[in-house]
């Protein structure tokens, strides 16, 4: 008995994270009510079946083509919530800064986790002792620098200067800022329930794994909290991938341009898309890739880079961890060095 209720505390831990997107969602619903208001005018002289038509299409490529990825990544997730030993892990990993922050800036590899499921982890493994740094970076890189994500972003871009810049970016990005909260202390940037729990020993202290149950009912548990996290993510990848075919079918061509030619204004309107769509890093490559022929090499980069670390979701999750006003540093570090990286890939390097 005690063993299943280890086993299904992840599982509420993130229905808990949930509950608090629901003003994301009404920000995406708001969304697609004025975009729907500025281009229903347009639609008048136009023949509604073909654009309709088009606009399927796009969707179902779109949304088909990222299925598989978000099942890996959902599946993958309840894998390690149910076989892996956190406890361990934080045993071995290093309290200096610099090895810290590096250190948390690639283990993703280990927890191949999307920015839904980051937070959670991130606060058991603090409970467990883990440094500050090595969860603010892990927090930040882990939505990006994991297989699952790596695998379907060369699936959609290849092997080229996104796949590569959006992994040397993300990872570089979240190492400064896990460097910067290095000189922090726990008390001053966790909340109190949050420290509550690591001095009172822990609270969640899971029982070795290998006396937790039989492996095909640990299997099971594994597969069912993979549905939840795939059921919980599909709304996402169902809005942002309307929202893609919406703009690439209604919106003139000549308006995408516009917009997404600027070396500026393009990187700010893609993150600022990110950060209201919200969608999984495990599919957002495939989103991504329709805005190529419209949009510039480095708001692509800031979309890929920017979006998995900070959106509306997990801003709001943040908070579960964070003290408000370090909510807000989680929100901007990222936000200035997204934008001053893609502005100058923009400016000087013409990818």
């Amino acid at each position: 008995m005690a063993s299943t209720e280890g086993l299904k505390r992840p599982t509420i831990e993130l229905t808990r994270g949930a509950g608090k997107m629901k003003p994301g969602r009404l920000l995406i619903g708001l969304g697609l009510v004025m975009l729907v208001a500025l281009v229903v005018p347009r639609l008048s002289d136009l023949p509604i079946s073909g654009r309709f038509e088009t606009f399927v299409t796009i969707f179902l490529g779109i949304f088909i083509e990222a299925v598989p990825f978000l099942l890996a990544g959902s599946a993958v997730s309840g894998f390690i919530e149910v076989f892996i030993d956190k406890n361990s892990l934080a045993r071995v990993i290093p309290r200096r800064p610099l090895p810290a922050a590096l250190v948390g800036s690639v283990l993703g590899f280990a927890f191949p986790v999307c920015e839904c499921g980051v937070v959670p982890v991130t606060r058991r493994l603090y409970q467990k002792g883990l440094p500050l740094p090595v969860g603010v970076a892990f927090l930040l890189a882990a939505p990006v620098v994991n297989p699952v994500v790596i695998l379907s972003t060369y699936a959609a871009f290849g092997w080229g200067p996104i796949l590569i810049g959006r992994l040397v970016f993300s990872v570089l990005i979240a190492f400064v800022v896990g460097l910067l909260f290095s000189v922090t202390r726990p008390e001053d940037v966790l909340l109190p329930e949050t420290m509550a729990e690591i001095e009172q020993g822990q609270l969640e202290q899971e029982r070795p794994l290998k006396k937790s149950g039989p492996i095909q009912a640990r299997l099971w548990e594994s597969l069912a909290i993979g549905a939840d996290d795939f059921l919980d993510m599909a709304r996402y990848l169902i809005v942002g991938s309307l929202l893609a075919a919406g703009m690439q079918t209604i919106v003139p061509q000549s308006t995408l341009l516009a917009l997404g030619t600027g070396p500026v204004i393009s990187v700010v309107a893609m993150m600022v898309l990110a950060f209201v769509l919200s969608i999984c890093s495990t599919v957002d490559a495939f989103v991504a890739l329709s805005f190529t022929n419209s949009f510039t090499t480095g708001s692509i980069l800031a979309f890929l880079v920017f979006g998995p670390m900070v959106d509306i979701k997990s801003s709001l999750m943040f908070m579960g961890v964070f003290k408000r006003r370090v909510v807000v540093y989680l929100i901007l570090l990222p936000l200035l060095f997204s934008l001053v990286i893609s502005v100058f890939i923009n400016l000087n390097l013409g990818w």
